[in-house]
């Protein structure tokens, strides 16, 4: 309770792992953060996490049910790689539930891939571990509304410049590319980032290496949205360049590099979409160019 008044995240290193967590008699369950906050670590998901982990333990901290039934902590895989051993822990950031009695079992394992590291989704898990509801409160970000109002404010000097001549309001191409833009975005998955808050990639503190993709079909990364995004807008191109060198009246040696043009990026870049599909789903049986 003394180290939780201090700050709402206890730090702890392997002697005081073993001590307060592993060696029982226990009457309070502890949620622990594994991560990798060190530079040389190069690891942003994990700064991302240890956000909103922070987010969650001030929440709880500072509410008027705050008990010592329940204490949030974290450990560094520089201050305490003896508990990665431990635990044959080998990703980082890792969510790991303690309960006061017992061992943990599977769902004391945060799934992060699946549910995102989001406070809201941490506060839920946290309720479903140890009946403990946390109500999420966050500092006010005005980011948001600054950016609406820039943008509102934007439009209206744009139509207020070209009030004698506001025919760019009924130009078919400006609504069909506004059209298009709000289909990609929807198509690649942000509304599914916006809900469940996913990290950004995944990278293993022991080898270094970045997953882009996550290898479940019932997940993604925030990457994995902007790559599927970019891969279908290189498909629409293709196929827009494909239909203005069939139905344009420029000379046929334009309609040609058109053409391939198109036939290029629709084969390039659905063959890449469909290899995402089958890293994702290993029983899906399609491909095209690339296997």
């Amino acid at each position: 309770m003394d180290w939780a008044s201090k700050r709402s995240v206890i730090r702890l290193n392997g002697d005081k792992f073993r001590r307060f967590v592993k060696a029982p008699p226990r009457n309070y369950s502890v949620v622990i953060m594994f991560t990798a906050l060190q530079p040389q670590r190069q690891c942003g998901v994990c700064r991302q996490a240890d956000e909103e982990f922070n987010v969650l333990a001030n929440s709880w901290r500072y509410s008027s049910a705050f008990t010592n039934k329940v204490f949030f902590a974290s450990v560094d895989f520089d201050e305490g790689s003896d508990v990665f051993q431990m635990l044959n822990m080998n990703s980082a950031p890792t969510f790991l539930h303690f309960p006061s009695k017992g061992k943990p079992r599977k769902s004391d394992n945060y799934e992060l891939q699946v549910r995102g590291f989001a406070a809201e989704q941490l506060a839920r898990w946290v309720a479903d571990r140890t009946d403990v509801h946390i109500r999420v409160i966050r500092p006010p970000n005005y980011a948001g509304p600054l950016l609406l109002g820039f943008l509102l404010a934007a439009i209206g000097g744009l139509a207020y410049l070209r009030r004698n001549n506001l025919e760019f309001l009924f130009n078919k191409n400006v609504w069909a590319f506004t059209a298009l833009c709000f289909v990609l975005i929807m198509t690649s998955g942000q509304m599914w980032n916006h809900i469940r808050g996913p990290p950004y990639a995944h990278k293993n503190p022991n080898t270094g290496q970045v997953s882009y993709i996550h290898g479940s079909s019932q997940a993604q990364f925030v990457a994995e949205t902007h790559i599927v995004l970019l891969f279908n807008a290189a498909v629409t191109m293709g196929m827009v360049l494909l239909c203005e060198a069939a139905t344009s009246d420029m000379d046929i040696g334009k309609r040609k590099i058109m053409c391939v043009a198109g036939i290029g990026l629709v084969m390039l870049f659905f063959s890449w979409l469909l290899s995402i599909f089958r890293a994702k789903y290993h029983g899906y049986p399609y491909s095209f160019l690339m296997s």
